[in-house]
């Protein structure tokens, strides 16, 4: 019992746990808020609507498969968010790269169908990564060589990308019908790996594809590149501090440049996985800005930046979103499944708030033990024998 005991205060003295534990109870306040607001618009079906919102990811094969095509574009521009984060920068302009990214992607596919079978589709991922490179390399430039704030110019890069992107679709592949870009070719789409034979409802196929796939991989490859590289070594210094960066020999110029600029081709990224998917979605002429660039926000904040932690957290706000429209079974207006999604992103923002209030705690109770004549708990567990090492 004494090695349990001791195990499980070796676990919460972890960093990583006390980090669990502050998305956790994010999730937690928002879904309690959450139920307060569907208790004062129908007291008599809140809990079946909330209950709806918790299940409706899981109600049956198709919903699980919508969640995941919902997820594969917030993870990546979660990602996007988090790795530009790891340098010290805000990126957001997601958005911007987003739908310039997805543009580039909708354009080759309906007008390179000269590129034979499944090559076509790569290139299309290869030219909506460029594209969004290039749109991340602007406010990176500016920041490392001009000392522009990347919030004021990654903000302006979102508006010049969303009116270039409608401007350009009316000039090239505009469905004048539909008010959105034309369908791409069929070898320009995802594909579909058997996804469509197993997430599906009856004859009704959901929209996940290889997408997922690509979207873990990323996020596999950055954890990979921050953690296990100099190159991620030198992108955390800059972060941390840049001054001392700089005195130890990184290039911060290089750095802030290179950090915007895969930043940008994760969001680029993440506009040709939502449109190459074969599900009848095209890029709509609207004078407004890309959700998903902005979701991928809180999707990066409830991750706590870390690119593992980012997967997960933008699969449960997928399948929140794809919960929320089971609630409208019980007479809930859409707006307030917008507004419940929008508390539980909202608390996700106070995710380091509640971690640092985790911290305490432990801390507390470490010191409660230390007054009580009983030894702390280290990171690196009980000591075994009680000698000194």
């Amino acid at each position: 019992m004494k090695k349990i005991s001791a195990r499980w205060r070796n676990l919460y003295t972890k960093a990583g746990f006390s980090s669990f534990m502050a998305s956790l109870l994010a999730i937690l306040c928002g879904l309690v808020v959450g139920f307060v607001v569907l208790l004062v618009a129908d007291p008599a079906n809140a809990f079946w609507g909330l209950l709806a919102i918790l299940t409706g990811g899981l109600s049956d094969m198709k919903n699980l498969g919508q969640v995941l095509y919902a997820a594969t574009p917030i993870i990546l521009t979660g990602l996007s968010v988090g790795f530009a984060n790891k340098t010290g920068l805000f990126n957001i302009g997601a958005s911007g790269q987003f739908i310039v990214g997805a543009y580039v992607a909708v354009l080759m596919g309906v007008k390179c169908t000269f590129i034979p079978g499944p090559l076509l589709w790569l290139a299309c991922l290869l030219g909506a990564m460029l594209a969004g490179a290039v749109w991340g390399l602007v406010p990176g430039f500016l920041k490392a060589v001009c000392n522009v704030n990347e919030v004021i110019a990654c903000i302006m890069m979102n508006y010049i990308g969303m009116y270039g992107v409608n401007f350009l679709i009316q000039l090239t592949v505009f469905d004048s019908l539909k008010n959105q870009s034309l369908p791409v070719a069929e070898n320009a789409n995802a594909p579909k790996l058997g996804m469509d034979l197993i997430f599906r409802s009856g004859a009704t196929a959901s929209s996940a594809n290889a997408g997922i796939f690509i979207a873990v991989l990323a996020g596999v490859v950055i954890y990979y590149l921050i953690e296990k590289t100099k190159f991620g070594y030198e992108l955390k210094a800059c972060g941390y501090n840049r001054d001392a960066a700089r005195y130890a020999g990184i290039n911060e110029t290089r750095s802030i440049v290179l950090s915007m600029v895969i930043a940008g081709a994760l969001s680029g990224l993440g506009g040709a996985c939502l449109y190459l998917a074969g599900a009848g979605k095209g890029i709509e002429v609207l004078d407004t800005l890309a959700a998903e660039g902005f979701n991928g926000i809180p999707v990066a904040l409830l991750g706590l930046n870390n690119p593992i932690g980012i997967i997960f957290s933008g699969l449960f706000v997928a399948y929140l979103n794809q919960g929320g429209f089971n609630m409208q079974v019980y007479g809930f207006a859409p707006q307030v499944i917008d507004i419940i999604i929008s508390v539980v992103i909202y608390f996700a923002a106070f995710s380091l708030l509640l971690r640092g209030f985790v911290e305490r705690r432990v801390k507390r109770r470490e010191e409660k033990r230390a007054a009580d004549g009983r030894p702390a708990v280290s990171d690196r567990g009980p000591q075994e024998g009680g000698g000194a090492e």
